[in-house]
């Protein structure tokens, strides 16, 4: 039998990771990791998500009414109730900031060279229709004595796209947010994405996919910096 190494993943309790251990039998019998005991709880946005809204559970119900639904037949009885956790999770952005993802994970560095993190997927919904719109960004920036850790870029990414929102915006406030919490000498950021809202209606164009570019500082003031952030995100 091919050897598995041992897996390595978070767990949260509260707002604090915890990291914990997956033998080779639970690899192979895919349970989840457990911490003396202690159940996943989730991060901050999966527990909001999963606690109850009765607000807006309401008013999925009479939507599911106006529709011609039974919301009392059995398929949709607890439809109300997930898709206001899911809504509640796909817009926790609004109750994120950059600062608090973070976590001053700022370190000083003589680093001057560009640091790139390519193909971060998100999943964000079109303030117009409240249909997904999902792809890839990728950031570069070139620092000016401090870097950030890696896995925040990520996070900066997931505060502005789980929220209503347009492309074009949201690539500006990802370079912004980074500007505004790192200062180095220039970020740039571009992002590829699909948008259901003309695949799936409208002009019904299922192969389109819309690209939109941040510059800031260097990238921006710079050609030869900007091109190459262009090439190496291509390769």
């Amino acid at each position: 039998m091919r050897s598995i190494p041992e897996v390595t993943s978070l767990v949260w309790k509260g707002d604090t990771p915890r990291e914990a251990s997956l033998t080779e039998s639970e690899f192979v019998m895919g349970n989840k990791p457990q911490i003396s005991g202690m159940r996943r709880v989730g991060t901050p946005a999966e527990q909001a998500a999963q606690q109850r809204h009765p607000e807006l559970e309401a008013l999925v119900r009479q939507t599911l009414v106006r529709l011609g639904e039974d919301p009392e037949r059995p398929g949709l009885q607890r439809t109300p109730e997930r898709i206001a956790n899911a809504l509640t999770f796909l817009t926790s952005g609004y109750k994120q900031t950059v600062e608090e993802v973070v976590e001053g994970a700022i370190f000083p560095d003589d680093c001057d060279e560009m640091v790139i993190v390519k193909d971060v997927e998100f999943y964000s919904q079109c303030e117009h229709h409240m249909l997904p719109f999902f792809g890839r960004v990728h950031v570069g920036y070139v620092p000016d004595g401090k870097i950030i850790g890696l896995s925040k870029i990520a996070r900066i990414v997931d505060v502005f796209a789980r929220r209503l929102q347009v492309q074009e915006r949201m690539t500006g406030q990802i370079a912004d947010g980074l500007m505004d919490i790192l200062a180095p000498r220039g970020v740039g950021v571009v992002v590829e994405a699909s948008h259901f809202c003309m695949m799936m209606r409208g002009v019904q164009k299922q192969n389109s996919s819309t690209l939109s570019s941040a510059m800031r500082g260097i990238f921006h003031e710079d050609a030869r910096t900007r091109m190459e952030f262009m090439d190496l995100i291509r390769r």
